[in-house]
């Protein structure tokens, strides 16, 4: 039996939250992988337990069997006082009406735990598949990255500073896969700030393109991957990145902090 074979047996266990520590973190770590088939057999699991809310039993009396129940009580009570003064309500009566209450009570507390643990398998389930388009999408970055930054066809551009203390981008272009800017030791603008990636067109007068935006991170890391660039290589003079408001602008309002000219283009 192979690996995925032995998972899939198990996903209805961990959709249910009943496998031992040991045996969850091995079914969650696999569906880390990305095991399409396992996926699967876990999301047909977790339909199968939100169905079995609705196979639980009616949580408290009817209205018919409750009017019922003090129906026959009041009439068990008249009968009783005209016989026997002394006992109002017979014994066995008594024990009905606590059975039927405390039956009512257990399928009440039953149905709370296979609520709750539905909910909480639920909210496992989604965190966890978030957690694998998050994996996938950052993969997906990271080979987009390394092709740009290796193939051959690729070009590389030098963006230079005004300010000479400040570190020097590389930014790299490859018509079919996009354009990587990196640089390292960046001031790191403040909260409501961030750095924005401008294409600089060939055409006389025409306004800067706006690109993506990116914070560096705490040690001044730079790494900007734009996966489609607004224009195309041919038709673009120069880079450049200036620092605007979070969230970036739709023109640039200040002067750039970094250029680097496409050249012989």
């Amino acid at each position: 039996m192979s690996d995925a074979d032995q998972f899939r047996e198990l996903s209805e266990a961990y959709a249910l939250g009943a496998l031992d520590p040991e045996d969850r973190a091995a079914v969650a770590a696999h569906l880390a992988t990305g095991c399409v088939k396992c996926s699967k057999a876990l999301g047909e699991s977790q339909w199968l337990v939100s169905q079995l809310a609705y196979l639980a039993a009616e949580a408290a009396p009817s209205e018919m069997l409750r009017g019922r129940l003090l129906k026959t009580v009041r009439e068990e009570a008249a009968v009783a006082n005209t016989q026997t003064p002394k006992l109002a309500i017979p014994l066995w009566m008594w024990g009905a009406v606590a059975a039927a209450l405390l039956f009512a009570f257990y399928n009440a507390y039953e149905t709370r735990l296979l609520d709750e643990r539905i909910r909480s398998t639920q909210a496992e389930l989604t965190a966890q598949m978030k957690i694998q388009q998050e994996s996938a999408e950052q993969l997906a970055i990271a080979r987009r990255e390394a092709v740009i930054l290796t193939d051959p066809k690729s070009m590389w551009i030098k963006m230079a500073a005004g300010n000479k203390n400040l570190p020097v981008l590389q930014a790299t272009w490859h018509q079919e896969f996009g354009i990587v800017v990196s640089g390292w030791k960046l001031p790191i603008p403040s909260s409501n700030r961030t750095l924005q990636l401008w294409l600089i067109p060939k055409t006389p007068g025409a306004k800067p393109v706006p690109s993506l935006t990116l914070r560096p991170d705490w040690s001044g890391k730079f790494d900007l991957v734009v996966a489609n660039p607004p224009e195309s290589v041919g038709e673009t003079k120069a880079l450049a990145i200036t620092e605007e408001p979070e969230g970036g602008s739709p023109q640039p309002t200040t002067a750039p902090i970094w250029v680097g000219a496409v050249a012989g283009k």
